[in-house]
């Protein structure tokens, strides 16, 4: 079987490949760009694999007028640049050890041995610079099948990494067939083992819980995790009823996915702080539970919050409540996000000075124009 397209037939992707296979080492795309490509979804990068050693696939950058990076070298990994394009060259390795976090590895010359220490059966195969399709442990049908597997044994492989079971749900959420069901021996092993998701940073947490709630339609993969206990392990009072509401609403009023309002929908203790988000990406979340709670309306909660803030509020707030939305909410949100409150500090201070009674002053005629939806003007509030 053969497999093409622009991610492997680009001049950048085949300059790399030929470099190491013109010296006589293997070269093969692998991984997501390959099961992408099987599955006719976008290709956000390349990465190679070679039986040539992170020294000898440096040395043969050089040689072919490509720049390299050692990113990972400890690991086997060389960044390999070409015309501005990134490629990451992994040495084929085994695993030595693992501790549930991380793995102790060794090169090694065996592409069965780099598969073997995979995940995921779909994140095992292998193409060939001319396109030829490799697959050493039965990938393929899983591919076919849209069904997410691990390699082996399960249980073996997640106790390799524990966030293989977040792995295991962002995949099936991503990838897998929805009317199918999780893979039950997969399934099976996450419930068995969730409390070693306490041995993960809130950081590597936090980046795959990102990616699950980005999916198109998360709700029947985090249901499935909320069964097993996963959920609650990664986020204390979590509550998944309220995703499929919320992904119908989105996608019968055509919002793109967030997983920022995916989040707030599955509540939780302190989502913040249990993902370790960025300050910027917490502060959101405690706007868009703001303006629930604060119900106005959607003009008034955008101008008050931020029109992206009232978005999500609304839709989160419908999916909890079984509601649609309004028919005239959009048209609302936008002009409440683009009002603007016409009085300044400049136009009181003749009368008050710049003591704090201009700030209150401001705040009162502020309250004043949004409690009459920012219907009164200029002079009528300098008047009030």
């Amino acid at each position: 079987m053969r497999v093409g397209g622009d991610w492997l037939e680009n001049a950048n992707t085949q300059r790399v490949m030929r470099a190491l296979e013109d010296a006589g080492y293997q070269a093969y795309a692998v991984g997501g760009c390959v099961r992408n490509a099987l599955l006719d979804a976008p290709i956000a990068d390349v990465d190679i694999a070679t039986d040539a050693l992170p020294e000898q696939v440096q040395a043969l950058a050089k040689s072919a007028g490509l720049r390299s990076v050692p990113t990972g070298i400890d690991h086997g990994t060389i960044t390999v640049i070409s015309k501005g394009e990134p490629f990451e060259v992994t040495t084929f390795r085994r695993d030595v050890s693992t501790d549930g976090r991380r793995a102790t590895v060794e090169f090694s010359r065996d592409m069965k041995d780099d598969a073997l220490r995979r995940d995921f059966t779909v994140n095992a195969l292998y193409v060939a610079r001319d396109g030829t399709l490799v697959d050493p442990l039965g990938g393929l049908p899983d591919i076919r099948a849209r069904r997410i597997r691990f390699i082996e044994d399960a249980d073996k492989r997640i106790e390799e990494d524990y966030l293989r079971i977040l792995r295991f749900f962002r995949f099936y959420a991503w990838y897998g067939d929805p009317d199918q069901g999780p893979d039950p021996e997969g399934l099976a092993a996450c419930g068995a083992h969730v409390d070693g998701i306490t041995r993960l940073s809130k950081e590597r947490l936090g980046a795959e819980m990102k990616k699950l709630l980005a999916a198109p339609d998360p709700a029947p993969s985090v249901g499935a995790m909320a069964a097993c206990g996963a959920l609650a392990q990664v986020l204390a009072g979590a509550d998944a009823q309220y995703l499929a509401p919320l992904v119908h609403l989105e996608q019968a009023h055509g919002f793109v996915p967030r997983w920022q309002r995916r989040l707030v929908a599955l509540g939780g203790e302190n989502p913040g702080k249990a993902l370790r988000l960025s300050k910027a990406e917490g502060r959101y979340l405690k706007a868009v539970r703001a303006a629930m709670e604060a119900g106005k309306g959607p003009a008034v909660t955008a101008y008050m919050f931020g029109k992206d803030q009232a978005i999500d509020a609304k839709l989160v707030e419908s999916a909890m409540f079984g509601q649609d939305l309004p028919a005239n909410f959009l048209p609302e949100v936008e002009r409440g996000a683009s009002a603007e409150f016409p009085v300044k500090a400049a136009d009181l201070m003749e009368r008050l000075g710049t003591g704090p009674q201009l700030g209150l002053e401001l705040t009162r005629l502020e309250t004043l124009w949004i409690d009459a939806d920012f219907r009164i003007g200029k002079d009528d509030l300098l008047h009030a």
